[in-house]
């Protein structure tokens, strides 16, 4: 099946950006993660300090281990949004807390959009 060049310029274009996707999330100092529990779906950000708080070893097992732990453990709730300049990214919405009981799986997300930090303060 032959691709006319605009197709393929596309097909390159969103490849790139598929790559460079958790370059961008990184760049924002936040890893994001898709908790899933018995009534939905949320999507959490940690800052790379929150993370290093939670000791060592693999991120999810460190979200993981504090859950246990403690029973809770509070992130950012993130969500796909506009930027001031009209572009699309993740932002942080709200403080949430995760509880023990409710959380069934924690994945780590590589999102295909830039990644804002979180609000300072």
């Amino acid at each position: 099946m032959k691709h006319n060049t605009a197709s393929r310029r596309f097909l390159i274009a969103l490849g790139a950006a598929a790559l460079a996707a958790p370059a961008l999330a990184q760049d924002s100092g936040i890893r994001l993660f898709k908790v899933v529990s018995p009534r939905d779906e949320v999507t959490i950000g940690l800052t790379t300090a929150e993370l290093n708080a939670l000791g060592g070893g693999p991120e999810v097992e460190r979200i993981a281990r504090k859950l246990v732990a403690d029973g809770q453990l509070t992130a950012w709730l993130y969500a796909v949004g506009r930027a001031p300049d009209g572009s699309t990214r993740c932002a942080a919405l709200r403080r949430i807390a995760l509880l023990r009981n409710e959380t069934l799986r924690i994945e780590p997300l590589a999102p295909a959009l830039p990644v804002a930090p979180p609000p300072s303060g």
